[in-house]
């Protein structure tokens, strides 16, 4: 079974899959300074509840935008998992899409594992809206290359920031306006206003330059815990796929195999 480690800005995600199939996912905040044996502690008892052990899992990939965190992680696969972890976009685990932009050697692992995953689930030119610590907006194009994109703050980066500069505001939790008005009648109101309906602005206004700009029909694909509240109360997304991230690692790791 796969062990695919997804470490983002904000958290890291690690899912067991078999088979192409994901049976179980567990997060939790990103701490470059964790180690191997705290993470190996976590991670065996969470195995238990799903009724597996450490021998259950034969192979480690890991995706990260966070490179003081790949020691640790590198550490525990080898150590507590006894496998040798292959790492996306680096030595032996080299993109097996076209990354045609100026800089591809910046792109971060997620956005790329973003776009192959997407492509193969979905014909055509696509964008692909990811809501981690920022929001990445992402075009591929019906080949499978990845063409570039935006990056824009994240919404509870946006939030920290308004909530920093502003000594009277509350902090408030990002979530589902209790309807379409946009007069707030309290503060709090009036703060979930602005980051929910002024991020579907955001959105639907880039989203429209975008497809302007490709000249074809586009497929939209919101992934990332948010989409789904977006999604609910929009018409931004013509699909949703929350774990597109680890879907790509296993890709890769499906790949590399079948090569072997």
């Amino acid at each position: 079974m796969l062990l695919a480690i997804d470490a983002g800005n904000t958290n890291i995600v690690f899912a067991l899959v078999e088979r192409g199939e994901i049976r179980a996912r567990w997060r939790i905040a990103t701490d470059p300074r964790r180690t191997a044996d705290q993470y190996s502690v976590w991670l065996y008892q969470l195995l238990a509840l799903e009724g597996l052990t450490k021998a259950d899992v034969s192979a480690v990939m890991i995706g990260t935008v966070v490179p003081r965190a790949l020691h640790n992680l590198e550490v525990l696969a080898t150590k507590y998992f006894g496998v040798e972890p292959l790492i996306a976009g680096q030595g032996g685990a080299d993109w097996p899409i076209v990354l045609d932009v100026d800089e591809p050697h910046t792109v971060g692992a997620d956005r790329a594992l973003n776009a192959m995953a997407a492509h193969s689930k979905h014909e055509g030119d696509l964008i692909v809206i990811d809501f981690g610590t920022a929001t990445t907006f992402d075009v591929v194009d019906g080949n499978g290359a990845y063409k570039g994109g935006i990056i824009a703050p994240g919404i509870n980066l946006s939030i920290d920031a308004l909530v920093t500069a502003a000594a009277k505001l509350p902090r408030i939790a990002i979530e589902e306006p209790q309807d379409d008005s946009v007069i707030g009648r309290t503060t709090e109101s009036q703060m979930l206003i602005g980051i929910y309906w002024g991020y579907v602005a955001m959105m639907e206004g880039l989203i429209e330059r975008l497809k302007s700009e490709i000249g074809r029909p586009v497929t939209v694909i919101g992934t990332g815990g948010l989409a789904a509240l977006f999604d609910k109360r929009t018409s931004l997304f013509d699909a949703v796929e929350p774990d597109l991230t680890i879907q790509g690692l296993s890709l890769m790791y499906e790949g590399l195999s079948a090569g072997e």
